[in-house]
């Protein structure tokens, strides 16, 4: 049986690329992949606090499928907003959305 601990490592090592990435990419869909890293981590703590803590009970698991759902949709709505963002300036460098602006 795997400890928690690697469970919870693997999911700390998730955090903190998206994190790391979300902070050095210029890149808006390298952004929004680093977000997604991110609430995978949280999916990951989910349903690993839930099958350690609370064995006989699915709270964790129906969080974590809960919480794809919102990455999903939230992941849809990012890729329309980058989409009508590069057919106005034909970048989606975060230093190029300063002509959003005007």
């Amino acid at each position: 049986m795997i400890h928690m601990e690697y469970y919870l490592t693997v999911s700390a090592v998730m955090m903190f690329a998206g994190v790391y990435g979300f902070f050095t990419r210029r890149n808006l869909l390298a952004m929004l992949i680093s977000v997604e890293l991110v609430l995978n981590s949280v999916d990951i703590n989910f349903a690993v606090f839930n099958r350690f803590l609370f064995p006989e009970q699915l709270e964790g698991f129906f969080f974590a499928l809960f919480a794809i759902g919102i990455s999903a949709a939230e992941t849809a709505v990012a890729i329309a907003i980058i989409i009508n963002i590069y057919r106005n300036i034909r970048n989606i460098q975060v230093k190029n959305m300063e002509e959003m602006k005007h």
